[in-house]
């Protein structure tokens, strides 16, 4: 599926959202461009919208966990982040194996 995005949905609600965790406005946009991302749909809370989850790297390398929409605006389509956080040394392991596991098939 080839998407074209315009860029990203901010406002103050989202960006506060998403910053709480430390992470900047500029390292959440940065994992979610990035190429080697894994991108699955969050069927859990898909119920009013369909939500994504993205698994990413900060510009300083550092794995980032975000939730994220599609967003149709007179610009075009947007990423509208929900919500990103750092994720823990176990759970980038887990994510390390499972993606090791899926190149090797």
């Amino acid at each position: 599926m080839d998407l074209r995005i315009a860029g990203f949905d901010w406002d103050q609600g989202n960006r506060d959202k998403c910053q709480k965790h430390g992470l900047a406005v500029l390292d959440i946009e940065h994992a979610l461009l990035r190429a080697q991302n894994l991108i699955v749909r969050d069927v859990k809370n898909s119920i009013a919208e369909d939500r994504y989850i993205a698994i990413g790297k900060t510009r300083a390398g550092r794995f980032a966990f975000v939730a994220f929409t599609l967003r149709q605006s007179a610009g075009g389509l947007k990423l509208r982040p929900i919500s990103a956080c750092y994720m823990h040394k176990k759970e980038v392991v887990k994510y390390e194996k499972e993606i090791a596991q899926i190149q090797n098939r």
